[in-house]
């Protein structure tokens, strides 16, 4: 008797302590809602393509160094798009065309017309009749033009400013050294510079007249300065 209640208090704990088992279980096991799926295909992260959007283009904030709208050409661009205007003009010192030397230093006192040129430019050839008429009818007010040939023989400005009877002098900027420190880079380029060496405007090559006048207006103010005769 004693044997068999023995064995029914034995059974009893054990179906006792698998219960408790199994409760515990319930209750501290892993929650399978909470679990958070292995991630798979090109979007897992690490892949290649995990920053691209679903566009299938990069984000604008990792866009590469070279994309529309980076700064690119920094020591070139830049400079030429500003002009320096506002600042001091860079030194200019260059052989000149005939014999001579051409040196902006010394025009300190006169509004001066700077431009940076080579003879096949199409829009440095069509510019020049005009700086011809500006060069005639602001002569009595101190206006000096000067313009700059870059990379070219002098014989070949020379004649290049013959045919088109140019009245203003010509540099040779054989180096094109004249040209780096400037920042003159898509030929031809213009700056104008008042009596006391500050460049006070620009532009940007195939300009016509009228953006001629408002350059040699900023540098003689009080003299009325038309696009034409």
């Amino acid at each position: 008797m004693k044997s068999a209640v023995s064995i029914a208090a034995g059974l009893l704990a054990g179906l006792l302590v698998a219960g408790a088992l199994l409760v515990g279980f319930v209750f501290v096991g892993p929650d399978p809602v909470r679990e958070t799926p292995e991630p798979s295909g090109s979007g897992a992260v690490g892949s290649p393509d995990a920053s691209v959007s679903a566009g299938g283009s990069a984000p604008a904030s990792v866009a590469p160094s070279g994309s529309v709208g980076a700064s690119a050409s920094a020591g070139s661009s830049a400079v030429t798009e500003n002009f320096h205007v506002g600042e001091p003009a860079p030194a200019l010192v260059v052989p000149q065309v005939g014999g001579g030397t051409i040196d902006l230093a010394s025009l300190r006192g006169k509004p001066v017309w700077v431009n940076f040129m080579q003879t096949t430019c199409e829009p440095c050839i069509d510019e020049f009749p005009l700086m011809n008429g500006f060069a005639a009818r602001y002569a009595e007010d101190g206006l000096v033009i000067v313009a700059v040939d870059i990379r070219e023989d002098e014989g070949d400005v020379a004649a290049f400013a013959s045919s088109l009877n140019a009245t203003f002098p010509l540099g040779l900027d054989s180096d094109a050294e004249a040209q780096r420190a400037w920042g003159a880079f898509g030929l031809p380029v213009h700056y104008w510079i008042d009596r006391e060496g500050i460049v006070r405007d620009g532009a940007l090559g195939g300009i016509g007249a009228d953006v001629m006048a408002r350059g040699v207006q900023a540098i003689m103010p009080g003299v009325v300065v038309t696009p034409d005769g």
